[in-house]
């Protein structure tokens, strides 16, 4: 059933609008398998967040031109919290959706049409074209280059650390259009399909023994002139917008443990060990508990204040936050645990998890820009710090030397 709001009649009530989020779900959510873990939707998911897309629920602060409602924030919560009460998922994406939003904001009509649906519903992935071997921490300095050819553009270069690039169908990707000028002006930001000849993805094998991580090496490949997402030489601005996104799911949270054991559970895993009434790991359990909730907390509201399609420096906060929380955890978990931890392999589950949840925690400190790019941006755009001299930001980027 597709939802039609009309805002000439005004905004619902909280009360008026829970009471339509529940029966809705009453009527219509069954409960699905859980999604697997390959970068993609399940096919099974799809239909239902397409239900919930036509249902006005999926990002109710879109105007309803864009499956939206033209909803303020504090209604869109109330979706939300009643999806969350039901375990079910698909719903305010508009908080969290990193190419739907991007493109939203800054993308052609033919791009929005081409891929939001898509996006929204599952039926097509994404992955991010931003780090290049010499361009990880300052973006700014990648050379991956798009010549504009008649209709479309063509892209050369190598990009690395992509995750679910082997599955994706699309890439967002920070490319060098003008060389010629000092290099934050001489960037465009692009959606690239990924399913053509001049992509070759290469995994990655990580310390967690996994390959989410990808190089990819780009050759002649071609993007549709109408993928240029904002104005030539604007990708900076763009890709600001982005990362906001990107920042503030990973401030969120983090991945669960691999085999489903108490590793996820502090308190239950100090219970089972009989460390429960450790003072100290009394003292320590409640610091991180503590930190989780304040950080969730600063979370809400700096989404809460953030406009659709925006940028916010406060997002560094969370993300800093949550990589030192992780951090935290594991060196609790394995002082729970103890010994136990040396060994790893599916014959030892829970050990296994305490070090692939430590080992896991470095994703968070390094990806999405490292702790010390996000004190950066804490000091000099949110506390207002002096800026670090930087020599090359205002000469031609052709004449910047690289090491």
């Amino acid at each position: 059933m597709t939802v039609t709001i009309d805002a000439s009649a005004g905004l619902p009530g909280t009360e008026e609008l829970r009471a339509e989020v529940r029966d809705w779900l009453a009527g219509n959510w069954t409960g699905l398998p859980a999604a697997v873990g390959d970068w993609r939707v399940s096919p099974e998911h799809v239909p239902w967040l397409e239900a919930v897309l036509d249902a006005g629920y999926a990002v109710p602060t879109w105007p309803a031109g864009w499956y939206g409602r033209g909803y303020p924030n504090e209604l869109a919560a109330v979706i939300e919290r009643e999806f969350d009460a039901a375990g079910a998922p698909g719903a305010c994406q508009d908080k969290h959706s990193i190419p739907a939003n991007t493109v939203l904001k800054f993308g052609t009509e033919k791009l929005k049409r081409d891929i939001i649906r898509d996006v929204l519903t599952g039926r097509a992935a994404t992955c991010l074209f931003y780090s290049e071997p010499g361009a990880g921490s300052d973006l700014a300095g990648v050379r991956t280059t798009a010549v504009l050819d008649g209709d479309h553009w063509l892209v050369n270069g190598q990009k690395v650390w992509t995750s679910g690039a082997a599955t994706a169908d699309y890439a967002l990707m920070i490319a060098r259009t003008d060389w010629d000028v000092p290099k934050h002006r001489g960037l465009s930001y692009f959606v690239v399909p990924m399913r053509q000849p001049g992509i070759e993805v290469r995994p990655l094998r990580q310390i967690t023994g996994e390959s989410h991580f990808n190089e990819v090496f780009i050759t002649g490949a071609i993007v549709p002139a109408e993928y240029l997402v904002g104005e030539q030489g604007d990708g900076w601005r763009v890709l600001q917008t982005a990362l906001a996104y990107e920042r503030s799911i990973m401030g969120d949270g983090a991945r669960a443990s691999r085999h489903g054991t108490l590793a996820d559970d502090l308190i239950g895993l100090a219970r089972e060990h009989g460390r429960l009434d450790d003072p100290v790991v009394r003292y320590q359990l409640a610091k991180v508990l503590a930190l989780r909730e304040l950080n969730t907390l600063n979370n809400a509201r700096a989404k809460a204040a953030a406009e659709q399609g925006t940028s916010t420096s406060v997002m560094s906060l969370g993300k800093l936050a949550m990589a030192n929380i992780l951090h935290a955890e594991a060196a609790l978990r394995t002082d729970i645990v103890g010994v136990e931890t040396l060994l790893a392999g599916e014959e030892n589950p829970e050990a296994d998890d305490v070090n692939f949840l430590a080992l896991n925690a470095f994703f968070t400190s390094i990806g999405g820009g490292t702790s010390q790019i996000q004190r950066n941006i804490i000091g000099e755009r949110v506390l207002g710090l002096p800026k670090e001299p930087e020599i090359d930001r205002n000469i031609p980027f052709r004449q910047v030397r690289r090491s």
